[in-house]
């Protein structure tokens, strides 16, 4: 892999690119298939950093790319795309369930066994996607998402992708979380193991989340991305406007709040069956 990478990085900032480059680049896209490589990892802290070599890679390809059609025989749908990603092709071995009705999965995302994916979802490339994870109908995992395993991305979930800049840290959402109904998760944010989204909760970089049980209050900055601890159950809220106008015509402004930690009623409530795997 040190290797791959050494020349992945040669090629960088070169503008032509012959056959070789792009059997180089495809020998890439496989190890992202696979698993081999990531956009990010955990260090020994525990704490998440990007593989910055990986996102300039993955953007490479964008650059190496030709323009061409990749619509269906026959079809009236007309697709157009960088002929470096292509719509990845599974095999029955790949023990991935992708049910029938318009999914669609970028070349260079993995997808762990037994991962569920309900029709129309989306994952971009440099995506991970751990094993047991059930991608609903309406999902999106944007470019080099990282998710666990057992995660439930409920319908009509975002999780964002963070591609650029390079050593932006993506969205990462660790084991056994639950992600509700259009929940949007962006800008970096981190999902800590076991955590509850309720339906509709938006997280952001500068999103301020509230702790209720211990009275904190968590949020994002220039250095550190918005972290939601192990456990926690959050669900959307509202903060008051406390001076000028704002607090004259009693508005409120959005804000996520930690109601409780995950225990014995939550993970009844959130289980995953399966029965249906």
């Amino acid at each position: 892999m040190k290797e791959l990478r050494k020349r992945l990085e040669a090629l960088t900032d070169s503008t032509e690119y012959t056959s070789e480059a792009r059997v180089l680049f495809d020998h890439f896209k496989e190890a992202l298939n696979c698993g081999e490589v990531r956009a990010a990892e955990r260090d020994e802290t525990g704490r998440w950093r990007a593989n910055v070599w990986v996102k300039r890679a993955i953007l490479l390809g964008f650059r190496m790319g030709s323009l061409t059609e990749m619509s269906s025989p026959g079809s009236e749908w007309r697709f157009f795309e960088k002929d470096t990603y292509p719509r990845r092709e599974f095999r029955l071995s790949d023990n991935v369930r992708i049910v029938p009705g318009g999914s669609s999965i970028r070349d260079g995302a993995y997808l762990g066994p037994r991962v569920v994916c309900m029709p129309p979802m989306f994952v971009n490339v440099g995506a991970y996607i751990d094993s047991d994870t059930m991608i609903d109908s309406h999902a999106l995992v944007g470019s080099c998402a990282q998710i666990g395993k057992r995660v439930h991305l409920s319908a009509a979930a975002q999780i964002g992708g963070v591609l650029e800049p390079v050593g932006a840290t993506p969205v990462i959402i660790e084991d056994d979380v639950l992600v509700g109904g259009g929940c949007g998760v962006y800008e970096g944010t981190v999902v800590r193991e076991g955590a509850v989204l309720g339906a509709g909760t938006i997280l952001t970089g500068s999103t301020p989340v509230y702790d209720l049980p211990r009275g904190l209050v968590y949020r994002g900055t220039e250095e550190t991305p918005l972290e939601i601890p192990y456990g926690a159950v959050v669900v959307p809220g509202s903060r008051a406007i406390e001076k000028g106008p704002g607090r004259e015509w009693g508005l409120s402004l959005y804000a996520a709040v930690i109601v409780k930690y995950r225990d014995e009623k939550t993970d009844q409530a959130v289980r995953l069956e399966s029965s249906v795997r």
